[in-house]
């Protein structure tokens, strides 16, 4: 009977401990699940997101996506979705707090009623395998029948003038405004300043940070193949070709090697609230390295972003840009409207990139330099369908020109122009920007939806 109640209570004992490593066991794997683990090595406090945004971005992978329906001023309605497959991770990850996400593939199926065309594919990796390096990628192909062409230099900036009905006997009409310029474009002239571009481009780059992140060095390489032809009927870019004052149209191969300097002190690359976004970036193109020229091209912007009135505004930002560019060398025509940075292309002088209230690379010259403004305030912030939207007001200025060299620059300030705004941003579940944008200049008015932040 004894040894028969020793082994009972010997069994007891063993029942209650085994269960209680059992629960410890859980408790300890729990604990591990929600405790962050360590940043192997060091990143700026200032890279943190701020607290409400930090509160809104979601754990795990999930997709934004929009039906990409426009109306731009000169691709006509467009149709298709764009969007992205976000993969942040768990908030136990050491860089959650760090980057808008662990990774991103982004994609776009583009058509408009003009015909141009685009299928686009992304990648972005920070923080690669818990690493100093980021990896981007691109593969796109588009075919656009409905870009502009006013000039190769500083004659591009001349004010848009015709004669009624192409009759040079009848007064001229100066300074006119785009539309009634367009307008007087008939018969032989319909297709004056329009120009048609296939394009199939391949883009890699690996960027090193250094003190603490804020502090990125780039190496990339870029080809693309290209096919440019002007309409039938009278061309100023066929013209200004045969005069031998442009190169690049036909079939053409283009190459570069791509090399950059970037500070970067953003709370969140996406949606800033503060910091500074500075940018030095070169394409060396060279026919030794499979190219049909030698040219070369140098780009640096400082965008600058800060809160106003945080005691008094959730999130009320002053948003700022000054940008210039610069194309030596035996280039292209079309080379000089674009304009390469770590986070996509720049595209011409003019459009919603540049000068809204004109039309896309409305300027073109060697250097190419412009300025925006904008005043973020957000005035609501909501849930919907489980998913986060802010929406934020935006005035904006923009200022820019064009010039045939550098010396020029300052001495011919007379170059520039301005236009002016007012936007719409919602942001959805942080990450995701839809743009609205309505812009005025002295010679068009121009309405842009897109995605993401102008710069």
């Amino acid at each position: 009977m004894n040894k028969f109640l020793h082994f009972c209570i010997s069994f007891l004992v063993l029942f209650l401990f085994s269960n209680n490593l059992k629960a410890q066991l859980k408790t300890d794997s729990i604990f591990k699940d929600t405790v962050k683990r360590k940043l192997p090595f060091a990143i700026a406090n200032e890279k943190k997101l701020p607290a409400e945004e930090l509160a809104e971005k979601k754990e795990g992978v999930y997709v934004t996506g929009v039906p990409d329906i426009s109306s731009d001023p000169v691709n006509g309605v467009g149709y298709g979705g764009e969007g992205t497959v976000y993969f942040n991770g768990k908030r136990t990850d050491p860089f959650f707090e760090y980057t808008p996400y662990r990774g991103a593939i982004t994609f776009a199926l583009f058509n408009t009623t003009r015909n141009q065309r685009e299928l686009k594919i992304g990648w972005d990796v920070p923080y690669v395998f818990d690493s100093k390096w980021r990896l981007r990628g691109e593969v796109a192909f588009e075919v656009n029948p409905n870009l502009l062409y006013f000039g190769i230099d500083e004659n591009s900036l001349k004010n848009l003038n015709y004669y009624p009905a192409g009759d040079s006997a009848q007064t001229e009409v100066k300074n006119a405004s785009y539309t009634a310029y367009e307008n007087s474009l008939v018969g032989a002239n319909q297709f004056y300043n329009t120009y048609t571009k296939q394009e199939a481009i391949l883009n890699l780059s690996a960027e090193r940070s250094y003190l603490k992140g804020r502090l990125r060095l780039l190496i990339g390489y870029e080809i693309a193949w290209l096919k440019l032809t002007p309409f039938a009927g009278h061309s100023l870019l066929q013209d200004d070709f045969n005069k031998g004052l442009i190169r690049g149209l036909g079939r053409n191969t283009v190459s570069f090697i791509q090399s950059g300097l970037i500070y970067d002190t953003r709370d969140l690359e996406t949606d800033p609230s503060n910091g500074v976004f500075a940018e030095l970036t070169n394409e060396l193109s060279l026919k030794s390295l499979g190219s049909q020229f030698n040219f070369n091209k140098t780009f640096g912007h400082y965008n600058f972003y800060k809160k106003l009135f945080p005691k008094y505004c959730k999130k009320f930002i002053f948003a700022g840009r000054i940008a210039l560019g610069y194309t030596a060398g035996n280039s292209p025509f079309y080379e000089y409207q674009d304009q390469w940075t770590s986070e996509g292309s720049i595209e011409g002088l003019g459009g919603g990139q540049t000068m809204r209230g004109f039309k896309q690379s409305r300027f073109l010259s060697k250097v190419m330099q412009f300025s925006n403004v904008e005043l973020r305030y957000r005035f609501a912030q909501f849930k919907f369908l489980k998913q986060g939207f802010a929406l934020s007001a935006v005035p904006f200025f923009d200022a820019g020109g064009v010039w045939n060299s550098m010396d020029r620059v300052l001495t011919h300030l007379d170059n520039l122009r301005t236009s002016e705004g007012l936007g719409l941003r919602v942001a959805w579940n942080v990450n995701t920007i839809l743009r609205f944008d309505y812009a005025i200049s002295k010679e068009d008015h121009q309405f842009f939806f897109q995605l993401q932040h102008a710069f």
